[in-house]
């Protein structure tokens, strides 16, 4: 049973989310009392991270991560394994967005306070969607991430395409938040609750209740149909969050429209944010084994074959409209898309091992993904554009940003001995290891899409290492950009080749409302 703290106890676990809380405040403060000053707000906001890191430190000292998690706020949260490495992943990804954003030249200096504190409110969001076991809860999660991006999205003023992403961004999550709810509404009058802790066995002692009363067996039915109806409704809005298909429209206009350091933000921080809720939601309240398998679920429903078609055609339609896209951004996205296909094969896997593999594949793609929008945002500086043919010759020009551009493409393919090679092999393994003609069926699905995959990044690198440049100017790569181009190369290649130790935190990770 899953030990559940007030509202007074549970703030001595609530530390990080309050100083984002006050963070995100305190900049926004600061940017109206002193004078425009880009370099003293990004300071103010590191400082901001560097106490909420002694601040989760903290916080995981007290709860000792313990097998057994704790409920926080009468059980709208919860802190566990789960939880904790992804609060950690989404406070990673927005400092690096913040550490790219200072010297870009699409977040305007006397913006930059904005900026910081409007990214360090959604990492508020990330972190409640994260750890969320109410449904109430999950909204608000969900909403604060959408809302703020919304803002974030069109952050660039008089710019036409900044202002077209956010409102389309703005049309589809409001279309999928109205989904998620109206699903919710359908789970709220199944289960009588909103606190999804224990659904799988409320619906069965509810079926046997039934059975008992010589309920009909007709009427059983329909309460299963019920369930489907709202569990596919609200993992709609996971799917708008996580661009899958068919939830995945809004995505190549907003990356291309949004400012890059923002795009490498979204591409990254709300996606995991996203896949943490969809495996809270499927394995720790439909699954019957409470978070290890989710083969035996609910209302008799094959959830791992529904998720492994989703992941086929999301891989499948994100690599194939790809191939013709010249704008790196859009290519990128559509590559996102593929990506998020690639992560739901984990989900699919129905077992420990796939949210294990999903769990160490967000890392490995935090580390190669900012670095790739990075480059882009780096030529973009330059250029004002992100066409492929601002790439040609661009060993010449920037040569250290080309090599660390192949070196994230390549990984981004899956190709040894780079860390997306690893993370590719542990979501294939969970599939094979899992068994049964569909599983493998859908992991040669991924391993022709990620042959597929490598045409348009090779593309890419064609144009910067055998293509002429067009000009022979070069460009002028800030000191703060080539060293966080190092560590994240650094880091993909350690990841590689030394990847035990990512392996084993990313299986630490996968305990889920006190089950494992």
């Amino acid at each position: 049973m899953l030990p559940v703290l007030n509202n007074a106890d549970s703030l001595a676990y609530f530390w990080p989310e309050m100083i984002l809380t006050a963070g995100a405040m305190g900049v926004f403060l600061f940017d109206l009392a002193v004078a425009k000053s880009p370099r003293r707000i990004l300071w103010l906001t590191v400082a901001s991270l560097g106490v909420l890191a002694a601040a989760a430190l903290a916080t995981s000292h007290v709860a000792g991560l313990s097998p057994t998690p704790i409920g926080l706020f009468n059980g709208l949260l919860v802190l566990d394994p789960w939880a904790v490495f992804f609060k950690y992943l989404s406070w990673a990804v927005t400092a690096l967005a913040i550490l790219i954003a200072g010297p870009s030249l699409e977040v305007a200096s006397e913006r930059m306070g904005e900026y910081c504190a409007l990214l360090l409110a959604v990492a508020v969001g990330m972190s409640l969607m994260a750890s969320s076991t109410d449904m109430l809860m999950m909204v608000i999660g969900v909403e604060l991430v959408s809302m703020v991006s919304y803002a974030l999205a069109g952050f660039k003023k008089h710019d036409r395409k900044s202002s077209e992403a956010a409102l389309k961004y703005v049309v589809y999550g409001g279309v999928a938040s109205g989904m998620m709810l109206f699903g919710m509404s359908y789970l709220y009058g199944l289960l009588g609750t909103t606190n999804l802790v224990g659904t799988a066995a409320r619906m069965n002692a509810q079926a046997a209740m039934l059975a008992q009363a010589g309920v009909a067996a007709s009427v059983a039915g329909a309460g299963r149909v019920a369930m489907v109806v709202a569990v596919v409704l609200v993992l709609s809005g996971v799917g708008y969050k996580i661009a899958s298909v068919p939830w995945h429209m809004w995505c190549p206009d907003v990356y291309e429209g949004a400012p890059t350091p923002f795009t490498a933000f979204l591409s990254v921080g709300p996606k995991a944010a996203g896949f943490a809720l969809a495996v809270r939601i499927l394995y720790g309240a439909m699954s019957v084994s409470g978070g290890a398998d989710l083969a035996t679920a609910v209302a008799d429903v094959p959830w791992p074959q529904v998720v492994g078609v989703i992941a086929g055609l999301t891989m499948t339609v994100g690599n194939f409209a790809a191939l013709n896209q010249t704008n790196l951004k859009r290519m990128l996205a559509y590559s996102s898309i593929a990506h998020a296909g690639y992560i739901l094969m984990g989900v699919a896997a129905a077992s420990e091992t796939g949210s294990q593999s999903v769990a160490l594949y967000l890392v490995v793609y935090l580390f190669m993904n900012l670095g790739a929008f990075l480059v882009v945002g780096i030529v973009g500086r330059l250029s004002g554009s992100e066409s492929i043919f601002e790439y040609r010759g661009l060993s010449a020009r920037a040569p250290f940003a080309a090599v660390a551009f192949a070196v994230f493409l390549f990984s981004l393919t899956g190709l040894p001995p780079l860390a997306g090679f690893v993370g590719k092999f542990h979501l294939f393994k969970a599939l094979v290891d899992r068994g049964g003609s569909w599983q493998i069926t859908l992991a040669i699905v991924g391993l022709l899409n990620s042959a597929v995959s490598l045409y348009y990044y090779a593309r890419i690198v064609k144009a910067m290492f055998l293509d002429k440049p067009h000009t022979e100017e070069r460009i002028a790569v800030p000191a703060s950009y080539n060293l966080l181009l190092g560590a994240l190369v650094g880091l993909v290649l350690v990841f590689g080749v030394y990847f035990d130790g990512l392996r084993q935190l990313a299986g630490s990770s996968v305990v889920l409302f006190g089950h494992s």
